[in-house]
């Protein structure tokens, strides 16, 4: 991992809207399609516009404003062949899922696109669809134990020749997975991020993963994660990069940006939201310490089922691209984005946002900044 990271680029990434329902479960019009034909222009757009990665996100069943879903690894192969140079990450559940058979079809998707395959691996918070599909419904940190487990036989299929391993949950007994993953400068593997905010999840992101997704957060909130990450990270000899999701309002004037979020506030589908809320609920409640995903979010913050109003990157272009570099200089290095109105949203970003983001990274007093990720020694 580069030692001059916070010289880096900001990376972006954006939510890709392969689930019906947009971004927002809102009933307020979005100009968002879930169809392959909008996400495969979309994505041209986007890596013509900063992006630089994707996620697919994955639901296996109806629910809470989605009632339709493509699903995620196919549709990033599909997007992956679209497209030039997005990296394209594919969300996927361990329990649904052999570990070893995912890094098969990432190995394959890795050479058809020329190395930009990317996995996100969700320990998963619905159990109606792990229920529904007859598979056994762990709890909370028994999922991120099976999580991690899950990792590590990806990583040993990329790796080794033959793997082995044996675990609680997956063994492997002279697997010799050919052909590997392309060898890219600057990676070992495929990359493999992971989510989740509670403290099995960043102890496990500390071990393991080499991207950690926050759900959306304000400065103190992605610093006090980013410093609990490292302390795990730090004694293995590891280096994590830290993904913060956030719902993005740009717009001319502040007032207008402003007006927009209440629009989509006052429009929530609010049905839908009490659902997602009901189906959230044991997420972070069922943890030890009641630290997780979704654990003090309010109404109005579901209404962007990733929390994304709470990283507050909303209003004009100068307001928005300081609050980014400011994340950036606490140590956020990817900035997970999702739109009311992707097409003309993205483009947007791309013109009048991130030549600002850039300009101020540029004259950022590096030696003024932290030099190494926040909580990084011991």
């Amino acid at each position: 991992m580069p030692e001059n990271r916070e010289r880096e680029p900001l990376k972006f990434a954006y939510w890709v809207p392969n689930v019906s329902g947009g971004l927002v479960v809102s009933k307020i019009e979005q100009r968002t399609d879930w169809s392959y034909d909008y996400n495969r222009e979309l994505a041209v757009l986007a890596e013509d516009n900063g992006f630089e990665y994707a996620l697919s996100q994955v639901r296996y069943m109806a629910g809470y404003g989605a009632a339709y879903q493509h699903e995620s690894t196919s549709f990033s192969l599909a997007l992956l062949l679209a497209t030039q140079r997005l990296k394209l990450i594919a969300a996927v559940h361990p329990g649904l899922w052999h570990p070893a058979v995912l890094a098969k079809f990432v190995a394959t998707a890795d050479h058809l696109s020329g190395g930009r395959a990317a996995v996100n691996v969700v320990s998963g918070w619905f159990k109606g669809e792990f229920t529904a599909l007859g598979e056994p419904w762990l709890e909370h940190d028994e999922r991120y134990r099976r999580a991690e487990e899950f990792i590590r036989v990806l990583r040993a299929s990329w790796a080794e020749d033959p793997a082995e391993f044996s675990g609680d949950f997956y063994r492997l007994h002279g697997y010799d997975l050919k052909p590997k993953p392309l060898d890219v400068p600057g990676r070992a593997h495929p990359e493999i991020f992971q989510g989740g905010n509670s403290t099995a999840a960043r102890a496990m992101a500390g071990r393991v993963s080499d991207w950690y997704f926050s759900n959306g957060k304000d400065f103190d909130g992605i610093t006090e994660q980013i410093e609990e990450v490292n302390r795990t990270a730090t004694p293995h000899g590891r280096k994590v990069r830290f993904g913060l999701n956030g719902f993005l309002i740009a717009r001319d004037t502040e007032a207008e940006a402003r007006e927009t979020l209440r629009e989509i506030v006052a429009k929530a589908d609010v049905e839908a939201v009490h659902g997602f809320r009901d189906a959230v609920r044991q997420a972070g409640s069922s943890t030890g310490d009641k630290k997780g995903m979704w654990a003090d979010s309010a109404f109005h913050d579901l209404v962007q089922y990733n929390d994304g109003f709470r990283s507050k990157l909303i209003g004009t272009p100068e307001q928005v691209a300081h609050r980014i570099v400011e994340y950036k200089r606490r140590g956020v290095d990817l900035l997970l984005l999702g739109f009311l109105h992707y097409k003309e949203e993205v483009a947007y970003f791309g013109e009048h946002v991130l030549p600002i983001v850039r300009e101020l990274e540029a004259s950022l007093d590096t030696s003024a900044a932290t030099p190494e990720p926040i909580g990084a020694r011991p």
